[in-house]
């Protein structure tokens, strides 16, 4: 067994992504996923890598975001995803084939991926976007209708008890 926990001759799949205010476009890649490999690993981007690229805070902070994934059944495997070149969690996990949305497609983020996968005998599969659901359009309704602030308030509450609670280590399969 290797540390993406697979045996050999399983194909193992690796999804990266944000996972942020998890919804059915989420849930469509990772189904998908699950269909093209016997061993799926979510990798779950922290939340200063996504303020660095996005310029702003995830709402869901990472404990949470992994336990949400963590707790499908069709996930093997929950990883904290914190590089920029996943030619790095490649070198980790050892994965046959990683999974983007086609968005990444024709793009220098996407050419560079394909590039470094190649390069270690990885393939990249392209699922189509959901484009009427992502994070970032269920994020500007939330703002546009309920103001800004409140996504920044909740994004940076940390407090369980003023949320609803949480135990983020419930549930994380990471081994």
């Amino acid at each position: 067994m290797t540390l993406s926990g697979a045996v050999p001759g399983d194909v193992v799949g690796f999804v990266p992504g944000a996972w942020d205010m998890f919804h059915v476009g989420h849930l469509n890649i990772l189904l998908r996923a699950r269909e093209h490999c016997d061993r799926l690993i979510v990798g779950v981007v922290t939340d200063e890598r996504l303020a660095a690229v996005k310029g702003r805070p995830p709402v869901v902070p990472l404990a949470e975001r992994m336990e949400v994934v963590g707790a499908l059944d069709l996930v093997d495997r929950v990883v904290v995803d914190d590089s920029t070149d996943k030619k790095q969690m490649w070198e980790l996990l050892h994965f046959d084939v990683i999974f983007k949305g086609d968005d990444w497609r024709g793009t220098p983020k996407g050419d560079q991926l394909e590039r470094g996968m190649k390069e270690v005998g990885a393939e990249v599969h392209y699922f189509a976007y959901t484009p009427h659901t992502s994070s970032s359009r269920i994020r500007n309704l939330l703002a546009r209708r309920l103001g800004p602030e409140v996504l920044e308030t909740v994004a940076d509450a940390r407090d369980p008890d003023e949320f609803g609670g949480s135990n983020p280590g419930r549930g994380i399969r990471s081994d």
